[in-house]
Parts: structure tokens; sequence; C-alpha cells
């Protein structure tokens, strides 16, 4: 007797476009077209967390150094970033997600994967769930979806990629060379400057003229870990950078830098931001950890993380970040560039579980509760009912637009 064929894997990625700017201006319609950076105000250090399409039309992009975003555009909408409110929007969104498939695997704030394997005779073919999620998302909560159908993750993750914004793409698995083929080598995500560069120096300038190099031949040019990669991603196979989460239950959040970094101090304060992304996320959902994780990729693809288990639980964001800034220390040299950079709390259990009660309470259990009272007000009030102190630096005169709320 036969075997049943083998049923093919359909992988949905859905991007929210333009998440917290897009946030602002549906919360405040008389945002809508206009240059809008969320981030550091204009005259801080500080660095953008995200904007509209219509401030990228002046070359701006997330992780970008404010000060240079105000040069570009300083007739732009500067807001800070107000995290609790993008945080309730994305459970909403990832609730209705959820509906689909029980395999959801968020990865930000703004970003997921969906296994749809085998669900064709429940919810239809890909194409009609996919518009079905999109008109469902912006129904219930007025914002834009970007969808990408793939046979894996990656393929899913360019799909959306070229379909932005609000798009809706599917690459069937007899489509993937095709559609990769019509792709620039810039297009395919993971890779860095300093590899289009050194590919350029090699006279490879297409996706189907990379796919003509073995691994081994790619690794002898560029190295083991660039060479794999390129060799993967070129014949569209998953590379497996968006792993499944382990047994263990863990919250992550994760960003790459449109160009690789090595300022300390610019990366340092994007892993405050997810830090907080995490806390909130763990107190919102009622999770606790001792386990805090670092990721990095750097500019060679190689990919390492660190975990560090505490005696207590972390009990802050500040706590978290200054585990997360030891991990940094032992696993890069500072000079090498970074092209992706992840915090996590793994091992999590419910804030209820039963506990061994510790003798002194310390200055990071108060904190803790500071920063669960900072959450609620936040909740009931607004983002910008109250700050905290270490987010913020002392304002220089000259800032631009940066409306209160």
């Amino acid at each position: 007797m036969s075997a049943p064929p083998e049923i093919p894997t359909v992988v949905f990625h859905v991007d929210l476009d333009a998440f917290y700017a897009s946030v602002e201006q549906r919360d405040d319609p008389s945002l809508k077209g206009k240059p809008v950076i969320v981030g550091a105000a204009p005259g801080h250090r500080g660095v953008v967390s995200a904007c509209s399409y219509e401030a990228r039309r002046f070359g701006i992009h997330s992780a970008m150094p404010i000060s240079q975003a105000w040069r570009r555009c300083p007739q732009g909408v500067y807001l800070p970033v107000r995290m609790t409110r993008y945080l309730e929007v994305s459970r909403e969104i990832m609730g209705i997600l959820g509906r689909y498939t029980p395999r959801l695997q968020q990865i930000s704030v703004d970003e997921a994967f969906l296994d749809l394997t085998g669900t064709e005779r429940l919810f239809g073919p890909p194409r009609e769930v996919a518009a079905l999620l999109k008109a469902e998302v912006r129904e219930k909560t007025g914002l834009t979806v970007s969808v990408g159908v793939g046979p894996n993750k990656y393929i899913a993750k360019l799909a959306t990629n070229a379909g932005k914004p609000d798009g809706l793409v599917i690459v069937g698995p007899d489509e993937v060379e095709g559609f990769l083929n019509g792709l620039s080598l810039g297009d395919l995500w993971g890779i860095g400057e300093k590899t289009l560069q050194r590919l350029a120096e090699l006279n490879i300038t297409s996706v189907a003229e990379l796919r003509g190099f073995g691994e081994q031949e790619l690794a002898r040019m560029l190295g083991r870990g660039a060479g794999g990669f390129l060799a993967c991603i070129a014949r569209g196979r998953d590379p497996d950078i968006f792993s499944e989460e382990p047994k263990s239950r863990s919250l992550s959040s994760e960003t790459t830098f449109e160009t690789d970094r090595k300022d300390r101090a610019g990366i340092e304060r994007v892993l405050l931001e997810l830090c907080h992304q995490v806390m909130f996320r763990a107190i919102d959902e009622g999770w606790k950890s001792r386990t805090a994780s670092l990721k990095l990729r750097f500019h060679d693809f190689t990919t390492v993380s660190a975990q560090k288990t505490l005696k207590h639980w972390v009990t802050s964001a500040e706590e978290l970040l200054a585990v997360i800034r030891e991990l940094l220390g032992a696993r890069w040299n500072g000079s090498t560039p970074i092209r992706l950079v992840g915090v996590g709390l793994a091992n999590l259990v419910g804030v209820d579980a039963e506990d061994q009660l510790e003798l002194f309470a310390d200055d990071f259990s108060r904190r803790k509760k500071v920063e669960e009272a900072v959450f609620r007000i936040r909740q009931r009030m607004g983002e910008a009912t109250i700050t905290k102190a270490g987010l913020l630096e002392e304002k220089k005169k000259g800032a631009g637009d940066r409306r209160p709320r």
C-alpha cells in the first residue's frame, strides 16, 4: 500500500506595516499623511524606533540616530515610544491571528509566523485565508498588515517584504526559484552592506549567479558562516534563523539593523528598548523568570546566544539590561559589526507559582513594584502620564515637533 502524498508546507508571515507609527496615526488621525518618527526626541541622544512610510521617503529608518533623522526631516512629527500601547494593540492582533492556527510563532511585537499546513479544507486556499486575515485585522483594529505565504519561513518573510505596504504575495513550492531570480541581492533578508560589497567584488550581481556557486566555494570566498547562509537562501531553503522557541516557555524580542553596527552606546540603547518590550509583555501576560538571554548575529551571519540564570526573579527592565550588558561583554569583542540583537526571558513560570520567600527585599525587588505600577498606570491613563527617569536625558534647545501625550 503506497504512502499518502505529503501535504505541502504552508507558512504565513504577517508583518504590521510601520507598526508604532501606524498606531500613532490611528490614535491621532491628524497625523495621517505626515512623516511620523517614533523614538528619541530631537536634541537628545537616541535612535529612531520606527517611522511612517511618509518619513521613509526622506531616507529615515529604524535604529538611525535621531540626530540624523532630524537633519533629513526637521518638519517631521517626533513622538515618544508608547510601548504599553503598542503591546496592547499587538496582543489584540495576535489574538486574531491565533484563531487561524494554534501554530503561531510571534517573533516580535509586530511580526509573526503562522503554520497553516493542512488547513485548506478548514479555511480554504491560502490566498483566500490571507485576504480574510488582512480584512479582519483592518476591520477590528484599523491597521494594515502585509502577508507573505511560502513553503518555509524564509521565503514567506521575503514574500512579505516584496509586497509592503498592505501587500499579499504568495510563492508556491514550484515558484521559489523564479521568485528569487526576480529579487536583487539586496532584497535577500539578512544580507548586509559589507557582504553585498564583497559579492560585487567577486562579480556576483544576481541571485541566479549566487546560486551557481556551491557552499564550499562561497565559504572559501566569504567565510564558513556566510558561505553556508548564502548557499542556503539562494536555493530557497530555510536557513533556520527563525527557530521555534524552546520547549521551556520563553518571551523574546529582536531587531535587525538596517546597516551593521558596532557603536556600543547605540546598541545598548536598542537593547534597553528590547528589555522594556520583554518585561512589559511578561508583566502583562503574568510571567516571571530568572533566566535572561541574549542573541547576536554578526556581519558574517555567525549567530551566538547566551543565557544567565539568577538566584532571584528578574524584576525590572533595568535589571534585565544589566544582565544583557554582561552577556554582551562576554560574547562581543566590541569591534565585530553586529547585524541583529535579541533579548529574552526563558523558563517562564506564572507569577502565582509558589516560591521560597527571599529573606531580604533587594533594590531590584522594589524597582519591580515601581515598574508594575508604571505599567498599570499607563494601561489606564496612557503612556506619557508617567515616564521612567532612566529613559530621559537632559533636553537640549531646538527640539522639533514632539507632541505631548
